[in-house]
């Protein structure tokens, strides 16, 4: 126990994942020349696999121009860049079919797959996708048996070191790897990840299963399920966790890569710190209701009516780094808490494990990094709730305390 208090409290205090959101106008005025610069030699290259220009698909659609720059202008902000970005971002988006991808999945369930392709109508993330020059993919392609094993060798030696190759699902690497085969030679998926790695621009695990192994690699993991970080070696690897992983989060990575020709800045997990570099509980849109010690105590019941804080219940938004209660899914129409569940913490390393149930992480003894009126939450909450002996709504109670004082100095 003593032990999970420390994890516990060393992923809530996690600093690496911190972003600098200003770096003063000489670090942008550099970055924007360099985009700038790298956007320009992608526009003279053909496109790849996908000849349709962006205006093409926008129109086909029936999505305007003035949509599309209302994206370009949220997607902006949420790479962590400076309005006057916008204009490249949105050249950026055009010339996205002149970087390959080529998607594989392993031991996964293609809800991530399943997270972009699937929407009540067409939203400039998917339209954006769309645009991708999207070499190989499973799920989406017609191509089975060796004729998807020629497409994917054409594709990998076309662009040999120039594509990104994005990962779905875990790695088996129990019974010889055997747990997980593909293709018509039985190669094993650790055999397949390896191949295809091997002379990618930089690998994109996106998902759970992906970044961390994820429910495969949850006690008593029989497959050996492992992460591509722990399988990939001296290669750039990006890990967009979640499950599912958000589309927004997807188009990201692509178009800082489009952008920049790099890699985004990643924190201590490989996350990219422009959705990672923050707390889903800092950006909550229950956590007025925290701070006032106001908490659903059981579902059903009046502060559930009133949308009140759901730590009680067992959300691990104050130990999950996400973007999602900024972002959300579908367009920003909704996400889990926003629907009266609390978060589970698929973001983080063996979530299924460490956060997947409904009690609350009251005995973690944990202290926020930024003090305030978190400071001591869990201090506060073992010491004033003796009716239940758990939770942390103890901020009622400061509250009240604080009042008190005030009085008496009124007085």
């Amino acid at each position: 126990m003593d032990d999970r208090r420390e994890a516990v409290k060393k992923l809530f205090t996690a600093k690496s994942s911190r972003i600098d959101t200003n770096r003063g106008d000489i670090y942008y005025q550099r970055l924007y020349e360099q985009c700038k610069k790298h956007i320009e030699e992608l526009k003279i290259l053909e496109p790849f696999g996908n000849k349709l220009e962006l205006d093409e698909i926008l129109s086909e659609e029936g999505c305007s121009r003035r949509d599309f720059m209302k994206w370009v202008s949220a997607t902006t902000a949420m790479l962590m860049l400076p309005s006057f970005f916008e204009p490249l971002v949105a050249e950026a988006a055009e010339v996205m079919n002149r970087v390959p991808v080529i998607w594989i999945e392993l031991q996964d369930c293609a809800g991530n797959s399943e997270a972009f392709i699937r929407s009540d109508g067409p939203k400039v993330d998917e339209i954006i996708l769309e645009l991708i020059s999207l070499e190989f993919q499973e799920t989406l392609m017609a191509a089975s048996g060796h004729q998807a094993e020629a497409q994917l060798h054409d594709a990998m030696e076309t662009f040999k070191g120039k594509y990104l190759l994005f990962v779905e699902g875990s790695i088996p690497t129990g019974m010889n790897g055997y747990y997980g085969t593909i293709g018509p030679s039985g190669e094993t998926f650790e055999e397949h990840l390896k191949r295809l790695a091997n002379d990618a621009a930089a690998v994109v695990a996106v998902g759970s299963c992906a970044t961390f192994g994820g429910i495969p690699a949850a006690s008593p993991n029989p497959t050996g399920a492992k992460g591509v970080m722990d399988i990939v070696k001296g290669k750039p690897i990006i890990n967009i966790p979640a499950c599912p992983a958000n589309p927004a989060n997807m188009v990201g990575v692509i178009l800082h890569y489009v952008l920049t020709g790099q890699i985004p800045e990643l924190d201590s997990l490989l996350r990219p710190k422009f959705a990672f570099g923050y707390r889903i509980h800092d950006n909550c849109e229950r956590r007025a209701h925290f701070d006032a010690g106001e908490f659903v105590e059981e579902w059903g019941d009046e502060g559930a009516k009133n949308n009140f804080c759901l730590y009680k219940m067992g959300c691990k938004g104050p130990m999950t780094f996400n973007n999602c209660s900024i972002v959300r899914y579908n367009e920003g129409v909704n996400w889990p808490i926003g629907v009266g569940r609390g978060c589970i913490g698929c973001s983080e390393p063996d979530f299924w494990d460490k956060y997947a149930y409904e009690r609350p992480m009251a005995d973690a003894n944990i202290k926020a990094p930024t003090g305030g009126v978190e400071k001591t939450v869990d201090e506060f909450g073992l010491g004033i709730l003796t009716a239940t002996g758990i939770g942390i709504g103890i901020h009622a109670a400061a509250s009240a305390l604080a009042g008190n004082k005030s009085d008496e100095g009124e007085e």
